[in-house]
């Protein structure tokens, strides 16, 4: 289960947005996500990853975006689910085939 969200989206969105306009514009790109979170309460590190995030998303910038890394994640404990049946199933199969031999041998 997720943690909590600290910031309703609504307020990420929004900076999102506010520092990425300002990242365009070369005359305000330096410390623009640092005036961004002063303006907005957000610590200036988490909104410089919401806006890295983003711009993977949208393809500017090289990277695994939201929905590959939310894909993977499913993939790696549907995995991880399918490996413990077939332990499982191994063990059960051991333990069938040594009592069907033990029944043999009676």
């Amino acid at each position: 289960m997720a943690a909590p969200r600290k910031y309703p989206e609504e307020l990420r969105e929004r900076a999102i947005r506010m520092a990425v306009d300002l990242r365009r514009d070369p005359d305000t790109k330096a410390g623009a996500v640092k005036r961004v979170g002063d303006q907005l309460g957000i610590n200036p590190d988490t909104l410089r990853n919401w806006v890295q995030q983003a711009e993977v998303d949208e393809g500017h910038r090289p990277g695994v975006t939201s929905a590959e890394a939310k894909r993977i994640a499913e993939l790696e404990r549907e995995v991880k689910e399918l490996r413990r049946a077939n332990e499982i199933l191994r063990t059960a199969s051991a333990f069938f085939a040594a009592a069907e031999l033990d029944r043999k041998l009676k």
